[in-house]
């Protein structure tokens, strides 16, 4: 089998075991759970996105790991994080809160988005040897952030309910 048929079997099988078990375990739920209180425990996930700066860390990858999926990927990762981190913060501050919420998953997601774009084009599936011992992050750990990226779109768009709707209503 060659590397890219391994890498590329490795990332599906990633994204059907995340959705079995997030199916199974987490989203049943987070759709029944408070609205903040969803939004706060997948912002407590993305939370660890600095993690994604190794992908620039000198020894960790290989220095093939082309700079352009590695340097928006660090980058990336470490502004959803952060914006993630200031969500869990502002949790009193409910519209800065919400506004960071947004913020973090679009900026998440747009990362993942432009991260597959840049490892598509740079052929990083046929070389996946280069990302060295990240090789885990977009095998395991992506997965989970896109799909609770989704989730929380999901979240965010439909209609409020219980006190949410009476506070909006009488805001109004």
């Amino acid at each position: 089998m060659t590397t890219e048929t391994l890498f590329r079997t490795h990332l599906i099988l990633g994204y059907v075991a995340w959705l079995l078990c997030f199916g199974v375990y987490v989203w049943p739920r987070l759709k029944v759970m408070d609205r903040l209180e969803a939004h706060r425990a997948i912002a407590t996930l993305h939370s660890f996105r600095f993690f994604g700066l190794v992908f620039i860390l000198p020894g960790v990858v290989s220095p093939d790991l082309p700079a352009s999926f590695a340097t928006f990927a660090a980058w990336g990762d470490f502004a959803t994080g952060v914006l993630a981190m200031l969500a869990l913060l502002t949790v009193r501050i409910r519209p800065l809160f919400w506004l960071f919420v947004v913020a973090f998953n679009l900026a998440g997601a747009v990362d993942i988005i432009v991260d597959y774009y840049n490892a598509i084009q740079s052929g990083l599936a046929a070389h996946a040897e280069w990302f060295g011992s990240t090789y885990a992050i977009p095998i395991i750990y992506v997965p989970l952030l896109m799909i609770t990226h989704i989730s929380a779109f999901y979240l965010l768009a439909r209609p409020r309910a219980g006190a949410d709707a009476v506070a909006l209503a009488g805001a109004a």
